[in-house]
């Protein structure tokens, strides 16, 4: 036998309760095939029953792991099948025909939702494409620096390490807290602005950790980086780069609210929308400062080349080629989804769901909650601990009862959930009677 391929999913070790459990069925079992589900009527945003229905996850298991790879409601699906469908029917009419108003529609609500202008936001297919292209593209010389913390997920440590290697510049993590369950917003704030140098160019954090579910004072941050630039000129003030996949459509702030200058996320997770979707927002300072490494296929871009306009496209428009339109396209009807939920409830309701189930974990012999309780430093993801067995048995344990978890992928890996709109509070309580248990 040759050697042994190990994918994403299994180095993960369990990343949700399904794959876990299909470890363990026989290798050419057929996939169940199950009826398709009932129309599910008009959407009532002021009943979270009828938010629910709106997607096709089995209601009968607590959905902890929808936000992994997430599956999108109602008017999204019709989104992307009126797309599909069109573009299958006929390519070039309806490519043509729907684009140019397409992307403008995504743009106008994409900026609605992020605040500022819709020109601010260049669209991608995940948070790692647009952090590899963020990361790389940031005008940098030998010998500045990066910093970031080594509470960061893999995607920002490899693109960093990637652009490092390529240019000779210098990449510095620090740790802001021992303990998430203990850490402070004041603690992390000054941590990292007592970590700046003069040689800082670039501020690279994680809005909520998927680690441990642990949620940044980016707001607070901001503040400190703003201190810091007050007396350097543009072009040599650190800006601050952010993550924001677990708290994009989790948290009640937009992009302008955070203050920082960059944010990238998928919107295949928290907001629910087409899988293979991303985008990054920036102010139009901080876009100034990035040098696109892929050509835009939009007007400007062939304006410029074909030599009607001598301007050049702004760094913010977003990488040609041709996508899988159907889903880039419907990702509007994602932000118009949570636009008739409001982003407030929305926060409010996975809050609630997180603090009872924190609550209700924290009273269990056994069980270690690592997620802080303080709202404030904490959205949907809660990670915990069992001392009987390992993150990746629990998954497995919890799917027997039809409580679909997932692992983190980090080393230490804990066994996490994630409350959203597609869970409620008879999930939670049937989570942690589960959890009781098995512990």
């Amino acid at each position: 036998m040759g050697e042994l391929s190990v994918s994403r999913r299994g180095l993960l070790g369990g990343l949700t309760a399904t794959a876990a459990l299909g470890a363990l069925s026989a290798c050419d079992a057929d996939p169940v095939v199950e009826a398709p589900k009932p129309s599910p009527g008009p959407l009532d945003p002021g009943d979270w029953d009828s938010v629910r229905h709106q997607f096709l996850l089995d209601t009968a298991k607590a959905q902890f792991a929808a936000f992994v790879f997430a599956s999108p409601p109602a008017d999204v699906r019709s989104a992307i099948a009126r797309h599909r469908e069109g573009l299958d029917r006929d390519t070039v009419g309806y490519l043509h025909a729907q684009e140019e108003n397409a992307r403008q529609r995504l743009h106008l609500a994409a900026g609605k939702y992020l605040g500022g202008s819709g020109d601010q936001v260049y669209f991608t297919d995940s948070t790692t494409m647009g952090l590899g292209l963020l990361y790389g593209g940031i005008a940098l010389r030998p010998g500045d620096e990066v910093l970031t913390t080594e509470h960061d997920f893999y995607s920002t440590h490899e693109s960093l390490r990637l652009r490092a290697a390529r240019d000779g510049v210098t990449v510095r993590k620090v740790r802001l807290f021992a303990e998430p369950a203990t850490a402070s917003a004041d603690q992390i704030a000054q941590t990292l602005a007592k970590s700046l140098t003069p040689a800082t160019r670039v501020v690279a954090v994680t809005w909520v950790h998927s680690s441990t579910g642990l949620r940044m004072p980016i707001r607070a941050i901001a503040d400190a980086l703003a201190a810091h630039n007050r007396d350097l000129p543009p072009d040599r003030r650190a800006l601050l780069c952010v993550d924001g996949v677990h708290g994009f459509g989790a948290v009640d702030a937009s992009a302008v609210d955070l203050g920082c200058d960059f944010l990238v996320s998928g919107c295949h997770k928290w907001l629910f929308g087409p899988r293979g979707t991303g985008l990054v927002w920036g102010r139009p300072d901080a876009w100034a400062r990035f040098r696109p490494a892929i050509p835009t296929f939009e007007q400007a871009g062939f304006a410029h080349w074909l030599g009607f306009d001598p301007a050049l496209p702004a760094p913010s428009a977003s990488p040609g080629g041709y996508h899988n339109f159907e889903h880039q396209w419907a990702v509007e009807q994602a932000f118009d989804f949570h636009a008739a939920l409001t982003r407030s409830r929305v926060a409010r309701r996975t809050t609630e769901l997180a603090t009872r189930l924190k609550e209700g974990l924290s009273g269990i012999d056994g069980v270690k909650v690592i997620t802080p309780k303080a709202p404030e430093l904490s959205a949907g993801l809660v990670c915990c601990e069992l001392k009987s067995m390992s993150p990746a048995a629990a998954v497995s344990m919890l799917a027997a009862k039809d409580i679909i978890t997932s692992t983190t992928p980090y080393n230490p890996s804990y066994l996490r959930f994630g409350t959203s709109i597609v869970t409620n509070e008879a999930d939670v309580d049937r989570a942690v009677a589960a959890v009781r248990e098995i512990s």
